[in-house]
């Protein structure tokens, strides 16, 4: 493949230059700080272990800055914008800029949570630079939709990067660190500085590494049946997890054989289990009846809509 020209990347005059024609001023209600510095995005696409083959799905491209540096790399890379301005001029910056790998280009013009298909080959690699107001919720769906994807680097608030990637017993560690290992092998994967974004945020950003799991968490639970384990653990998380799984289980005595079953002490807490131990909860829950009629008629349900 032909190596596109050094300053095919965007670099700081680019990027205001580019917004300027465009009328577009960064908001922060959606979370918008574009990146400035083309030896970032080059590192990014490095920790990424982005390769020849992969085919790339990056969500929240903005101008372009590390779109063009997948690029370089990947083989096709499909971007996922809601912006209405970034999504109608980015397939003209890249055609500008790098007209020998346009064609490995695709745009969905979409709000990422709620993109269910992607065009193309399935992806196999996600790269994000994610608004930190929607980063997690957006990378969970993205893991979920597309089990194709087996490596995923993602820049984030460092403080989101540390909840990703915390393990148990961790201050930070709840909701968004369990769900995320119940896909993968999550890392921190270097900081980021401030002056390389415009415009400057006022928090410093990380890189997270998620590798896929080759071997899915052995449970015969459901994986909504485990994450509303998870979310009830941490909606309280001072409390033992007797008293928080009471609503989940229908009482503080059903929690507690839950817990018992599953081989977890009923003081412990939500903030020391493992993703596998919450899947044993889940597995282990005894339904009151109205839920039990509820679970007979979803499996039918189900199976219905798998045969029709």
């Amino acid at each position: 493949m032909s190596s596109p020209s050094p300053d095919a990347l965007l670099g700081p005059a680019d990027v205001r230059e580019l917004a300027a024609a465009l009328g577009v001023r960064p908001t922060k209600q959606r979370g918008q700080n574009f990146v400035i510095d083309a030896n970032t995005v080059r590192r990014i696409v490095r920790t990424a272990d982005v390769r020849p083959e992969d085919t790339v799905v990056e969500v929240g491209p903005g101008l372009g800055s590390l779109t063009l540096a997948l690029l370089e790399v990947a083989d096709r890379v499909t971007a996922v914008e809601i912006d209405d301005v970034l999504a109608a001029a980015l397939p003209a910056t890249i055609a500008a800029r790098m007209p020998t790998r346009a064609g490995r280009f695709a745009l969905v013009h979409s709000d990422a949570m709620e993109v269910t298909e992607l065009p193309g080959p399935a992806p196999t690699a996600l790269v994000a630079n994610l608004p930190y107001n929607v980063a997690v919720p957006v990378l969970l769906h993205m893991l979920e939709t597309f089990p194709t994807i087996e490596r995923t680097l993602v820049m984030v608030q460092a403080e989101v990067a540390d909840r990703l990637a915390a393990g148990p017993g961790s201050r930070v560690y709840g909701v968004p660190s369990v769900k995320a290992n119940w896909y993968a092998e999550v890392k921190r994967a270097g900081k980021i500085g401030r002056n390389v974004f415009w415009p400057a945020p006022n928090v410093d950003s990380g890189l997270v590494s998620l590798i896929r799991r080759t071997e899915p968490i052995r449970t015969t639970a459901d994986r909504r049946d485990v994450f509303a384990v998870v979310d009830a653990a941490f909606a309280q998380r001072r409390k033992t997890l007797r008293a928080a799984l009471a609503g989940w289980a229908g009482s503080a005595a059903a929690a507690e054989a839950a817990l018992v079953a599953a081989g977890i002490s009923p003081q412990a807490r939500g903030e020391s289990l493992t993703v596998e131990e919450f899947a044993a909860i889940a597995e282990n829950r005894v339904p009151t009846d109205d839920q039990a009629h509820h679970e007979t008629h979803r499996k039918a349900h189900h199976e219905e809509s798998r045969q029709s």
